[in-house]
């Protein structure tokens, strides 16, 4: 009994069942790594599931996942993938241990629901189904030659047992003369060895130190396979920066307006008038960034109304008119009070001279098509009414942002931004197409989980400083934030304590109707804890509305309150 045990006896297979899954399943992702460089990084199972996994999500559990985790939320859902991922690795090992068919066919199976996966993506080819495919032949393989070893098939009879089963069998035929028990020992050794054999999986001795030996060379040519994948996945991310790093954006010739003096009120606490690039907020479904050379870029514009349908390289974007303009932008999904609003300088192209030079007209003007439809490189579509993007504002197809190409996550080397309207339905990043159909004819993405599909960014304030449940000196304390309403314009900030009268709050200079605007009041806070509330008007003359609604189907309403405590 000692023997079994030191070798890997009954005990072992349960002990490192799981292991064996794991391992499988690391082989399976670091080959699938080596194999996505060479055909597209989207294609790796993890962003393949994640991207399937973000499709089949409701609605509300989006929302929930962007209100607690923020930017973050692409990141913890890769990770929970592959945690997930883990624990099913695992359980499939200890059903191999136990059924060495059945496991290593759930882990093939399961490989191929990620080939379906990768390739049922809507940007997808057949080639980006063969890294899912190859994981699971992958993982099935190393988790066959791993159970084998855990169940010592291919090792041959226990000598133990078969030893065991012969003296049973010699027992049991004493007393029948020695010639008998001879015999009867014969046919009890054989029954005996056939009996331990079968106990052990129709195989042998479990091996551990195969089993560790395997698994060890396994996780090592797993390891280098995802070095490699990652190595040449920088490799070419790394070229593709660089090709963007030596753009130099033509000047435009229509700058923006020259910044007012008092644009910024520079209070401490309050977000600077422009966004940084790296501070700007990101909300999307792409889990792996596109990253596109500006060589490679194309754009397609046709469909209803185009009389000469146009595609466009980006030098041919360069070639034209270049306008920079200040845009606020906002997210739909930004809570009251919440920090999914940022403003920058976009540098573009005015989209609504390209739709005149394809022959477009807007509906008010006798045009068959209501609504744009972008489409990214990853898939995502993004529907934009024609009418709003002809009438006159800035819509751009932006090319830079605050002085430089546009960031990679922030949709390089070009997106749409259109003034005045929720990001779900003007925004586009790593545009690729752009078609012109009805809203009747065609749903959007988001518009098929339940958006609106129009969606006038609603006018907003909110509290900077001093944050919620923080605690303040009695006396003067400067209460401010920023308020925007795009395309119309900030006219008034009020701020008021406890359900007291609305106070009047300063406001920055104002650059465009486009931008956000600041503002900033002074409180003569006593000792206490104290609401303090804010509201806008725009300069249509509406006032915010204090009703709560939540971001869907077309963004949230109410005012933004905090609590603070004066000592």
């Amino acid at each position: 009994m000692a023997d079994d045990r030191q070798d890997g006896g009954p005990d072992a297979p349960r002990g490192l069942g799981a292991l064996a899954g794991l391992v499988a399943g690391f082989a399976a992702l670091g080959v699938a790594e080596l194999l996505a460089a060479a055909v597209r990084p989207q294609s790796v199972p993890v962003a393949a599931v994640g991207g399937a996994v973000i499709d089949l999500t409701p609605t509300p559990v989006k929302e929930w996942a962007v209100r607690v985790f923020g930017t973050s939320d692409k990141f913890v859902l890769q990770l929970g993938i592959l945690v997930l991922l883990a624990a099913f690795a695992a359980a499939t090992g200890l059903v191999a241990v136990r059924d060495r068919r059945l496991g290593c066919a759930i882990a093939l199976a399961f490989g191929l629901v990620g080939a379906v996966a990768a390739a049922g993506r809507p940007d997808a080819s057949a080639v980006d189904a063969l890294p899912s495919a190859l994981a699971g032949v992958v993982a099935s393989a190393v988790l066959w030659v791993l159970s084998g070893a855990l169940t010592g098939a291919g090792a041959g009879p226990r000598p133990a047992a078969g030893r065991g089963g012969g003296a049973a069998g010699g027992g049991g035929g004493g007393g029948g003369g020695a010639a008998g028990g001879r015999g009867a020992a014969g046919r009890g050794g054989a029954a005996g060895g056939r009996g331990a054999a079968g106990r052990g999986g129709g195989a042998g001795v479990p091996d551990r130190r195969r089993f560790l030996r395997t698994a060890g060379a396994s996780v090592a040519v797993s390891g280098l396979a995802w070095l490699v994948g990652r190595a040449i996945g920088a490799s070419g991310a790394a070229r593709r920066a660089a090709d963007r790093d030596a753009l130099r954006l033509p000047p435009p010739a229509s700058p923006a307006p020259r910044l007012p003096a008092g644009v910024d009120l520079k209070v401490p606490g309050l977000p600077p008038f422009f966004t940084s690039n790296p501070s700007f907020y990101r909300v999307d479904t792409a889990l792996v960034v596109p990253r596109l050379s500006s060589k490679d870029w194309s754009l397609r514009i046709h469909g209803d109304g185009v009389a000469r349908p146009l595609t466009l390289r980006y030098e041919d974007l360069l070639a034209r008119e270049i306008v920079e303009r200040d845009i606020t932008l906002a997210c739909v999904s930004n809570e009251v009070g919440g920090d999914l609003v940022g403003n920058a300088r976009w540098l573009g192209v005015r989209l609504a001279d390209l739709l005149r030079e394809a022959g477009v007209r807007p509906p008010s003007r006798g045009g068959p098509a209501d609504q744009l439809v972008a489409r990214s490189v990853d898939g995502m579509t993004i529907g934009t009414p024609v009418e709003t993007v002809m009438d006159g504002r800035d819509a751009l197809l932006a090319i830079g942002m605050n002085g430089e190409p546009l960031p990679f996550a922030h949709g390089f080397p070009v997106r749409m931004v259109v003034p005045g309207l929720y990001g779900y339905v003007s925004a586009c990043k790593w545009l690729a197409e752009l078609r012109l159909t009805t809203f009747d004819a065609y749903d959007a993405y988001w518009v098929q989980r339940g958006w609106a599909d129009r969606a006038p960014v609603k006018t907003e304030s909110r509290i900077d400083t001093p944050r919620g449940f923080t605690t303040v000196r009695a006396g003067p304390v400067a209460v401010a934030g920023v308020a925007w309403a795009q395309h119309t314009g900030i006219a008034a900030v009020e701020v008021r304590v406890d359900d007291g009268p609305w106070r009047p709050a300063r406001l920055s200079a104002q650059d465009t109707v486009d931008t956000w605007r600041q503002w900033v009041w002074t409180w003569r806070a006593e000792p206490g804890r104290h609401r303090l509330e804010v509201r806008a008007t725009d300069r249509s003359g509406a006032v915010q509305t204090a009703e709560r609604r939540p971001v869907l189907p077309d963004g949230a309403t109410g005012y933004h309150q905090i609590e603070v405590t004066v000592e």
